[in-house]
């Protein structure tokens, strides 16, 4: 029947689910996409917002959808997250639902407060190898990107950088830069104002290359942390078991719209990294990453909740 029916794909609107709130990175992001998606795929894309629990809420209303194509979603990095951090999730990250490719990347920086004696991520090392428990990083909470890449600098480095989780991104800033807190790695969109202002020092960033919206600014690997990449991808999924007809589909329009010069452009200077991958290449990259999260809990001792 879905074979059928993905020679005809699509026919009516298709409904895309956000499991964030409007206004988000996600909402911004994909609606530089919509009118040329719209274009390609010859119907209407239709935002549907399901906030809640970290995601899961949105994520489960694609796992249960039919996997016809007309419902779809997207996905933040707490998508391949969660599976470390909640201990019931309502679906399974890796099973329940179809990759349609990889949007982009919003590259995540390392700041410090100008208070604090480093200018590199070596210098940091050092001076945290003498100060046990005395440094501390700010998140937007607990399971964030934020909370994971500095557990994951902890276990990299041999260092003890102390956590101190606040309720969004806001008040995070806010005590970093009043002093309260070092350092914190966040979002570079969020952060550049204060860095070109000079409020705050930007010493790397995550990426596994530097990222065109902060050319000067050295990734943690050039910084001498062999290995050391945390991505904030955005993904294009859907329910699993669509046809490959309508996934191809799907994905061909998402990554022409990528693609197109005038969005392209656009992305980049909104702070993104475009990306647009095959179906496989971001089926792979959710397996993986999702060992690698549940790998930096286990050696920070964080347990699921």
């Amino acid at each position: 029947m879905y074979a059928a029916r993905a020679q005809v794909f699509p026919i009516k609107p298709i409904r895309i689910v956000n499991p964030a709130a409007p206004g988000g990175n996600s909402d911004i992001f994909f609606r530089q996409l919509q009118p040329r998606m719209n274009e390609l795929l010859g119907q209407p894309l239709v935002m549907d917002y399901r906030p809640g629990a970290g995601g899961t809420v949105g994520g489960e209303a694609i796992a249960r959808s039919a996997p016809d194509g007309y419902t779809t979603g997207l996905m933040a990095a707490s998508f391949v997250i969660n599976p470390a951090m909640i201990r019931k999730m309502p679906y399974d990250t890796a099973k329940d639902f179809t990759a349609l490719g990889i949007i982009l990347d919003v590259p995540s920086g390392l700041v410090v407060h100008p208070s604090l004696p480093v200018r590199s991520v070596k210098q940091l090392i050092a001076l945290a190898k003498t100060r046990p428990g005395q440094i501390f990083y700010s998140t937007s909470g607990r399971g964030t990107v934020g909370h994971l890449a500095a557990e994951l600098l902890n276990s990299t480095a041999g260092i003890n950088l102390v956590h101190v989780p606040y309720k969004g991104a806001g008040p995070a800033v806010i005590d970093l830069l009043a002093g309260h807190i070092q350092l914190q790695f966040a979002s570079i969109p969020l952060l550049v104002g204060h860095v070109q202002s000079g409020k705050l020092r930007m010493i790397a960033q995550t990426g596994e290359k530097r990222a065109a919206f902060a050319p000067d600014v050295p990734t943690m690997i050039e910084s001498g942390v062999p290995g050391f990449v945390v991505r904030s991808p955005f993904g294009f999924v859907g329910p699993a078991g669509m046809p490959k007809p309508i996934v191809d589909r799907l994905n061909g329009a998402l990554v022409t719209a990528i693609r197109d010069p005038e969005n392209h452009k656009a992305l980049i200077k909104n702070g993104a990294e475009p990306i647009g991958t095959s179906p496989e290449e971001h089926a792979a990259s959710i397996k993986s990453e999702i060992d690698k999260w549940k790998k930096v809990a286990r050696d920070a001792n964080i347990e699921p909740q």
